[in-house]
């Protein structure tokens, strides 16, 4: 059996993040690396945070999504060479959070307390919002209360 690195990323699309069901390990940026070397498959990531609890549901959700896709061995090995960031996350992730009702990371070109204190509503898209908790049910959410649609919502927080 023949295949690409670009296939294998296009077959890791399907396998998604286990907290946020809408969003896959590629787009939210965990997929590092993609390596083939005859017919076996060598899969690095790095995972949002170091004690990230769905680390073995993603590792195993890699495996079995390559080898029905008819690749017999599968490696997936977890690196932290160069921490995750949330600028990994792709557009099409950002507008999938948002779709899920998480706001997504806002890029870095705000000042941290901007980045959590005024994070754009995904429900209604408005920005007078308060900072309620920087702990949300996961370390990469924090929540959050929109004056406007009177919300709470939750956002993925920015990592940089």
């Amino acid at each position: 059996m023949s295949f690409t690195t670009d296939q294998i990323y296009k077959w890791l699309e399907e396998v998604k993040d286990p907290e946020i069901p809408v969003l896959s390990l590629v787009d939210l940026g965990v997929i590092t690396s993609v390596t083939i070397h005859n017919n076996a498959v060598e899969i690095e990531m790095t995972p949002t945070f170091v004690g990230c609890p769905a680390l073995d549901i993603m590792q195993q959700e890699i495996k079995t999504a390559l080898m029905a896709r008819g690749i017999a061995s599968v490696n997936v090995s977890v690196n932290f060479r160069q921490p995750w960031t949330s600028d990994r996350i792709s557009e099409k992730g950002k507008k999938a959070l948002k779709q899920f009702g998480l706001a997504p990371p806002q890029d870095a070109i705000f000042s941290d307390i901007d980045m959590l204190e005024h994070v754009p509503c995904p429900k209604c898209n408005g920005t007078d919002t308060e900072l309620k908790n920087v702990f949300g049910p996961t370390l990469c959410r924090s929540i959050h209360y929109c004056n406007t649609c009177r919300e709470a919502f939750e956002q993925f927080k920015p990592i940089h």
